[in-house]
């Protein structure tokens, strides 16, 4: 972790076990729900997580979907039983009604953190995640994960370098690929296809493309004037690279 002005470095075995939390959430493809499957949670850290998930997700004033399914995701991730389902869907509906972080809420992990670091830095990596589950993370939304790694005992400043893990391997993935395809191999590779791949299923994949750019699915989830003209770009190169496709299976407009 970069040592920011102002900001003291983390103690050794914190900054070896985030490094390596950071590496492994990499190659996990920055899915959480993957780190965690890997991870394992000690049981004492559920209720804090699904707190704070839900007190994430209340940031904006509303619960989306995509917070219910990500929370959703790390319940299965964790392997729970319908017992414990329900206990982490009641923490959670807690964090929703939580104007402000009770302080025993996140304790054992404050206590424990510099001598098992793993668990308190995991669920932060969830928490970053929750906060920017539709791109970059808005304000609200990073103002509380920040309060929430503070309830755990962590400096708010490994949230730059979680977000910046992010930005270079997945929010970037957001301007990739834009340019003009040229030929059929670009066309397959922006719609997420090979050459080999049938007529019907190319064409099931473009319209699956084109669907995730569509102006209404891009209001209800509330994107950024940037996002939004990203997406715009994004399906005009969709609608270039069909009309590669088309051309070279010879298909009526």
């Amino acid at each position: 972790m970069a040592e920011g002005a102002g900001q003291p470095a983390l103690p050794g075995r914190i900054e070896a076990e985030f490094s390596t939390l950071l590496q492994e959430l990499a190659a996990c493809g920055h899915q959480t729900s993957t780190l965690l499957e890997r991870a394992r949670l000690p049981l004492w850290c559920r209720a804090p997580l699904f707190f704070f998930l839900g007190y994430i997700a209340k940031a904006e004033g509303r619960v989306s979907e995509a917070d219910i399914g990500y929370a959703e995701g790390l319940i299965k991730a964790l392997r729970l039983s319908q017992r414990q389902r329900r206990r982490a869907i009641n923490w959670f509906q807690q964090g929703k009604t939580a104007q402000q972080l009770p302080g025993r809420r996140g304790l054992l992990l404050r206590l424990t953190n510099r001598l098992v670091p793993a668990p308190a830095l995991t669920i932060a990596i969830c928490l970053c995640h929750a906060s920017q589950l539709k791109g970059r993370p808005t304000k609200a939304r990073r103002y509380r994960c920040e309060d929430a790694i503070d309830q755990i005992g962590l400096p708010v400043s490994i949230s730059d370098d979680i977000f910046e893990s992010y930005a270079a391997k997945v929010w970037i993935r957001h301007t990739a690929n834009l340019a003009k395809p040229t030929s059929y191999e670009q066309a397959c590779e922006l719609l997420g296809v090979t050459r080999r791949d049938p007529i019907e299923v190319i064409k099931r994949a473009y319209r699956k493309k084109v669907s995730d750019c569509h102006p209404d699915k891009l209001a209800q989830r509330r994107v950024s004037i940037e996002e939004s003209a990203l997406a715009k770009e994004r399906l005009l190169r969709y609608q270039q690279a069909w009309e590669l496709v088309k051309r070279r299976h010879r298909l009526r407009p």
